[in-house]
């Protein structure tokens, strides 16, 4: 053994341990992979640096075998999965776990031999297991072959058949046999998740779900195979914010002018985060293409984040059309597998300039020289990933631009609290675009006062529709925005009273008309409808309160047989090509009216757009979360720069039932300046951020464990204590406002402090008191965006 080596696991336990080198090992760095054994198993590890010693009292193991020649991940790389365990309290082998597409990651390979230079009767395909089995003399004319670059690593072919994609080929109501259960169980989860791998239906749904998947594909129901995201970003669609064609010469005005100089000038003067604030149509794409290019001919790599995949396809067209002779690249998170390692090892191996464009995860790819990161519409929710491991993406790009001496460009109309709090204060620097580019002006915007509507049981006013109407009539299109989706919320049995929940969740479950089903957005279980209620065996239900289906089949019903309404939302978009139908269709004029949730608010470029309307303003106005102020004036402000981008006025109504609560005022003049004023002062009472470190400890149980209450009671005496000690603010454990998740009761506790060490410290406490490990589980979220 001729020395030693820590190696991370990128599968669970994720640990870190000491394995040896084998004598027939090439030599090793940090960030290489290499396949270990691990109990009976054999597992892909990343080496992360040299061991000072063996552990006492453990027999150590040697590697097996390398999964490359040089390593995959640079220092940089290690450095940040390092910094950013540390930071979310986890092992760093979860960091890669998130970070790495899954075929790197994967220890399922085989090993293809050229056998045609090498005089040993070698085998022309190995697994692990049989490296593991060969003599000496095998391994030294195997080493042989491998630093020849004779020997290469192949995903196994079962493997790599798993990492297909199931995704819907039709909309519902689907041709499938009513007692094919499931079938329609697995088209139910598509309908709620969107595309899934084979490998990922089979391990959620069972081992049955492949062999469906490829009943439904004969039948032309779903496809299998890579998902066309890729090739729509490569065809026209809806414009984008500010460029309408990005392809030609365009002159900055004094605004943009002005902002770019600020903005090279942090570059130029060691990189670091800047603010462009721009109101919505005031060219802020145009100012990144612009950047992007300097940096881009000074052979510096660019990467531009975008809040989806939709926004993140127009933009990879404008960027695509913009830079036609340098190396551009498109990567998401619905892209196989596969698709993704070979964009991953293409830029690690890299040495000249790239514009890479992605989602959320595209922040982990290993660009050479990063230049500059781009996060278009920085305020955005999506960013944050909340689920399996929580990070924030603007974190990472932090990191890692002030690793290469970057720029981290944060653009938004509606800047997020805490990062227009940094540039007040001085610690980033920000520039004001307050004008929008050409003739168009922002539009007025009115409130409707509907705090009587519920006597008629409509959702739109009188003076709404007719607004509609005549909008519509004048050849002029409108947007309708209602952040529900579904047909009603809520059905309610006539025959006893109650609503129906789900019974894993203990939440309303949405009627959706189209589907026949009722469906609970939370954990993705469907009832059939018509149904009989589980309380008193009745039949007769009603629907309560609207969705965005009911709300365009009351439109439908309003306008003139000639007008067209589209609906955009997560149910209407469930397949690729019919968003991209959607917004092309409304973008050329072929519809009237676009219906729809939050997902039309975001970066949508619609010139014959000249009304905007808001149904229920009120929607998540009061939610128990120190946030939902703040996402209400980012929505509202948001959705009502839709209107007026071409050469006609435009006008927002919103319709609300209490029309003076204060947030009106400031959304009614678009004053961002106004709405953070007042924010930050309610802030600094409560002590939430900026003004303090806030954390979410969330605990949940089985809701049959009899033992949780007592768990939960222990671990939050726990917190009080050592919180007081510690100079914590420690609230709760008290039941989160959505009390019941997926059949596991769920807690809540808010840690406020001044120091970010102390409340890992606290939080690594305990958990070391934590009865029963193995039901109650505990999670850390540091920078909570929804405490729900």
């Amino acid at each position: 053994m001729a020395d030693l080596w820590q190696v991370t696991l990128v599968s669970p336990p994720y640990e870190t341990w000491t394995y040896g080198l084998p004598s027939h090992f090439p030599p090793l760095s940090p960030g290489q992979r290499v396949i270990i054994p691990f109990g009976k198993s054999h597992r892909a590890g990343v080496v992360v640096g040299p061991a000072e010693r063996a552990p006492e009292g453990v027999e150590i193991k040697n590697m097996i075998w390398p999964l490359e020649l040089s390593p995959l991940l640079d220092k940089d790389f290690v450095d940040m999965a390092l910094n950013l365990a540390s930071r979310q309290m986890v092992h760093v082998g979860r960091i890669l776990e998130i970070a790495l597409p899954r075929g790197l990651r994967t220890a399922a390979v085989t090993f293809k031999v050229d056998r045609h230079m090498t005089e040993r009767n070698l085998p022309a395909s190995l697994r692990p297991p049989d490296i593991v089995r060969a003599g000496e003399k095998d391994r030294a004319a195997l080493l042989e072959l491998w630093l020849d670059g004779r020997m290469r690593v192949r995903i196994n072919a079962k493997k790599e058949a798993e990492e297909r994609y199931v995704s819907l080929e039709s909309d519902p109501p689907w041709a499938v046999r009513p007692n094919a259960k499931r079938q329609l169980r697995l088209l139910e989860h598509l309908m709620e998740n969107g595309p899934q791998s084979l490998y990922s239906l089979r391990h959620t749904l069972g081992d049955w779900a492949p062999e469906a998947a490829a009943k439904l594909e004969g039948a032309g129901v779903v496809r299998l195979g890579e998902l066309t995201a890729d090739h729509l970003a490569e065809i026209d669609g809806a414009g984008r914010d500010g460029a309408d064609d990005p392809g030609c010469e365009f002159s900055l005005t004094d605004e943009q002018r002005t902002a770019l100089n600020e903005m090279t000038e942090t570059l130029e003067s060691g990189g670091g985060a800047h603010l462009v604030h721009g109101v919505t149509g005031s060219g802020k794409t145009v100012l990144y293409m612009e950047m992007a290019r300097r940096l881009l001919e000074q052979g510096r790599s660019v990467l531009f984040l975008a809040p989806e995949v939709a926004l993140a396809c127009q933009l990879y067209r404008t960027v695509a059309r913009r830079f036609p002779h340098f190396r551009t690249i498109f990567y998401h998170g619905y892209q196989s597998p596969k698709k993704r390692e070979a964009s991953f090892r293409e830029l690690a191996g890299g040495q000249d300039p790239v514009l890479v464009v992605g989602t959320r995860s595209a922040v982990f790819l290993p660009l050479p020289d990063l230049g500059m990161v781009v996060m278009d519409e920085e305020h955005d929710e999506s960013f944050k990933q909340e689920d399996r491991l929580a990070y924030h993406a603007k974190e990472v790009a932090w990191f890692r631009t002030g690793r290469s001496k970057g720029l981290l460009l944060l653009g938004s109309a509606t800047p997020d609290v805490k990062t227009f709090q940094a540039a007040s204060a001085g610690r980033i620097r920000v520039s004001t675009l307050k004008e929008r580019v050409g003739d168009a002006r922002l539009p007025d915007v009115e409130l409707v006062n509907i705090a009587e509507l519920g006597k008629s049981r409509q959702l739109l006013s009188n003076r709404v529709r007719e607004a509609i109407t005549e909008t519509v009539k004048a050849g002029e299109q409108v947007i309708v925005m209602l952040n529900r989706r579904g047909y009603a919320p809520l059905m309610y049995c006539l025959d006893c009273g109650e609503t129906v929940r789900c019974p894993d969740c203990e939440v309303g479950m949405t009627y959706h008309k189209g589907r026949e089903r009722l469906v609970c957005h939370y954990c993705g279980r469907t009832y059939s409808y018509p149904l009989t209620c589980r309380k008193c065996g009745g039949v007769n239900f009603i629907p309560m309160g609207e969705g965005t289906e009911q709300l365009e089949e009351a439109l439908t019903e309003l306008l003139p047989e000639e007008a067209k309404v589209l609906r955009l939302d997560r149910d209407a978009t469930r397949r690729q090509e019919r968003l991209e139908e959607i917004l092309g269709a409304f973008g050329r004029g072929e519809a009237q009216v676009l219906v729809g949730t939050q997902m039309i608010s975001k970066g949508h470029h619609f010139p014959g757009v000249t009304l905007v309307v808001v149904a229920d303003g009120d929607l998540g106005l009061n939610l128990p979360d120190y946030r939902s102020s703040e996402r209400t004036f980012q929505l509202l402000v948001q959705v009502a720069g839709r209107a007026g981008r071409g050469e006609q006025p435009g006008r927002v109504l919103i319709q609300t039932r209490n029309p003076d609560h204060p947030i009106w005022k400031e959304i009614l003049g678009g004053d961002y300046q106004g709405f953070f004023d007042r924010e930050v002062s309610r802030r600094t009472l409560f002590r939430y951020p900026p003004f303090s470190h806030m954390a979410l400890v969330r605990i949940s149980f089985p809701a049959d464990f009899e033992g949780g209450g007592a768990a939960v009671t222990l671990m939050g005496q726990l917190l009080r204590e050592q919180g007081r000690a510690l100079g914590i603010d420690v609230l709760g454990p008290a039941p989160a406002p959505l009390s019941m998740l997926r059949g596991r009761k769920r807690f809540n506790c808010l840690l406020k402090s001044d120091d970010w060490g102390k409340v890992r410290g606290l939080y690594a406490a305990m958990v070391r008191a934590n009865p029963d490990p193995r039901a109650v589980r505990t999670g850390l979220d540091l920078d909570p965006l929804s405490t729900l």
